[in-house]
């Protein structure tokens, strides 16, 4: 099972930038999704974006679409999320995750999180 470590998350400003990063501990194999979610305190956990490892198809959730896009670095098993235009709205725990096949529901292996703050 694949475990993923996410990492880059802090305080920024209405209006700034971040990247997160998600290091996957073992191999990541051209059939995974790698996926981003959020949870912001008090709501459900919310589909952020995700990619194909083989690179073939994005989506991303309707909220984030403009702002964020998610890449991935095969020979350093990564995926990231280069986060701009941040929002107040944008604070919550970013979490990495895959599934096999391509979806946007269904993932597992959840990393632990990294805390996003945006301050207004």
């Amino acid at each position: 099972q694949v475990q993923l470590v996410e990492s880059g998350g802090g305080l920024v400003q209405t209006g700034g930038s971040l990247r997160l990063s998600c290091t996957a501990t073992t191999r990541i194999f051209s059939s995974y999704v790698m996926g981003w979610f959020r949870q912001a305190p008090g709501k459900e956990r919310e589909f952020v974006a995700a990619i194909s490892w083989s690179g073939g198809r994005i989506s991303y959730g309707n909220s984030v679409k403009g702002r964020f896009t998610i890449s991935r670095e095969i020979g350093k098993n990564m995926v990231y999320l280069q986060m701009n235009s941040l929002k107040p709205e944008d604070t919550a725990v970013y979490y990495c995750a895959y599934r096999l096949g391509w979806g946007t529901t269904d993932f597992g292996s959840w990393g632990q999180g990294t805390q996003v703050t945006v301050s207004s």
